[in-house]
């Protein structure tokens, strides 16, 4: 399956994120791509999480679901892409990841888990966490595609939880914060949930400067295929069911994993 991972810069102006998003879509799909996958708050991006998230939120059938829904439709091509959902706590939003088949229709919701309270930041000051902590996938293209955020790389049991319900591929769609080691810390977990799961991990964040860019596939022997620099830039890749067989079955860790009950 052709994938196109799209590394943003998203800024403030929602309709000028949604054109380049559309753009994005259109040509993904002249490329022959099944699926295209953008970052976190690919709709609405600034270097601080501030009250402003919360006041843009809108439900996942507002304008802006809406507007994606029609990319997707028009380009007939499935696309993952990091909303801000409004939720019914006042004050908080959730940080969202949609995915849209190509008929328009919602393939799967993720809130995100487990929020960035580091750092100086407090994400939980103004995102709610997802209520379900029930691992989330959808099919697409052959392929079973599970679905994490940014901070989710660091937890290796949701990774775990993903490929357990079926995951072959693992999308981490991230908003990664600059900063001391954080490229190493990114490139490192990427490599380690593809090598402890046998997946493919697709790692697609923000460009510089509100993210670190370096967009990466990562196959599942955990081998960096492709790597973005910190512009914004997309690069189409391909991913094969055939490739994480072999892999897990050269390295068989679910018939050897041992766990106290």
């Amino acid at each position: 399956m052709r994938i196109t991972l799209v590394q943003l810069g998203s800024g403030t102006d929602i309709d000028s994120n949604l054109d380049f998003i559309a753009d994005s879509c259109s040509r993904a799909a002249a490329d022959g791509s099944e699926l295209v996958v953008f970052p976190e708050y690919s709709t609405y991006e600034k270097d601080q999480l501030d009250q402003s998230f919360v006041d843009m939120a809108q439900p996942l059938e507002g304008p802006i679901g809406g507007r994606l829904a029609g990319i997707a439709e028009q380009n007939g091509i499935a696309l993952v892409a990091g909303v801000v959902e409004a939720s019914d706590e006042p004050g908080r939003a959730f940080n969202t990841l949609l995915s849209l088949g190509p008929d328009g229709s919602h393939l799967a919701v993720y809130r995100k888990i487990h929020l960035f309270d580091c750092q100086g930041f407090q994400e939980s000051r103004f995102i709610k966490p997802a209520p379900d902590l029930l691992p989330v996938t959808f099919p697409c293209g052959g392929l079973v595609i599970g679905l994490m955020t940014c901070y989710d790389l660091r937890f290796p049991e949701l990774a775990r939880a993903l490929s357990d319900a079926g995951a072959q591929v693992l999308l981490v769609c991230s908003s990664w914060v600059p900063g001391p080691l954080k490229v190493e810390h990114w490139t490192t977990l990427a490599r380690a949930r593809a090598i402890e799961n046998g997946v493919y991990v697709a790692a697609v964040t923000q460009a510089a400067p509100v993210s670190i860019g370096r967009t990466m596939l990562v196959d599942p022997l955990g081998v960096v295929v492709r790597e973005l620099g910190a512009a914004p830039e997309a690069v189409t890749v391909e991913v094969d069911a055939g490739a994480v067989a072999a892999a897990r079955e050269q390295f068989p860790t679910w018939s050897h994993h041992r766990l106290p009950a």
